[in-house]
């Protein structure tokens, strides 16, 4: 059964809107772990403008599920906080400085000696290392290559896509997961997943382990409550995987 972990990023960001603990941060990923979810995420950025480093040493000792850590490992200050909490996986993004979100992944090709050496450290640490890459055949193939044990297929297109034409939107993800099978690499899955496109995407895409959801989870909270919400997300997991073609 392919995993939940929650990006808890935007509550972060409503706790820093007015200063203070409200909401609690730490009590949010604990609720997150008792209603089901399988594991957390944060993305801390060096402005800290939603997750904060502090946070990431807190949720570190609280949290009982897989914490995962992701973002710019160019940066030193990431790199040192993720080797310093040794979270159970790092999730590596090619973000530049202020970027608002994620919104493409590496370029593992150009990349490669690069990705290939801070793989190696983190993996040196005990941390199991996930590269976030589009969905294209040639990135997945030379991910392969840097030693990682994952790749995060990143799904914003098929998320703009699902509505008009929901099997040309995840056919390139079908292919790439499929690559990922045949190169050794575990798959991960994130961005723009929500209940409406979660299910068919689970439903196709082969040896799906994980899929990581912050923004539509945490929006659809504001409706159905945070509790209801997980669940939601957990059985539209459940029937895709049910129903794997």
């Amino acid at each position: 059964m392919t995993k939940l972990s929650v990006n808890i990023n935007k509550i972060a960001t409503i706790r820093n809107s007015r200063g203070g603990n409200n909401p609690d941060l730490i009590k949010a990923a604990l609720d997150c772990e008792m209603f089901g979810a399988q594991g957390i995420t944060v993305h801390p950025r060096p402005d800290e403008r939603h997750i904060r480093y502090q946070d990431v040493y807190e949720l570190k000792s609280a949290i009982q599920t897989e914490f995962n850590i992701e973002g710019n490992c160019r940066e030193k200050s990431f790199v040192e906080l993720v080797l310093a909490n040794k979270p159970a996986q790092v999730t590596l993004v090619p973000d530049a400085l202020n970027q608002i979100t994620s919104n493409h992944g590496w370029d593992t090709l150009s990349n490669k000696e690069y990705l290939t050496e801070i793989t190696s450290e983190f993996k040196s640490a005990g941390i199991r290392v996930s590269i976030f890459v589009d969905p294209d055949p040639k990135m997945v193939e030379v991910a392969a290559l840097t030693g990682a044990d994952r790749i995060e297929l990143y799904t914003e297109s098929y998320a703009k896509m699902f509505n008009q034409d929901k099997t040309k939107a995840v056919s390139p993800y079908v292919t790439a997961a499929k690559i990922a099978g045949d190169v050794g690499l575990g798959l991960n899955a994130g961005h723009d997943l929500d209940l409406n496109n979660l299910r068919y995407f689970t439903s196709q895409v082969p040896g799906l382990l994980e899929v990581s959801i912050g923004h539509a989870l945490i929006c659809d909270s504001l409706y159905f409550g945070l509790e209801k919400t997980i669940k939601l997300y957990l059985e539209e997991i459940r029937r895709g995987c049910l129903t794997f073609s």
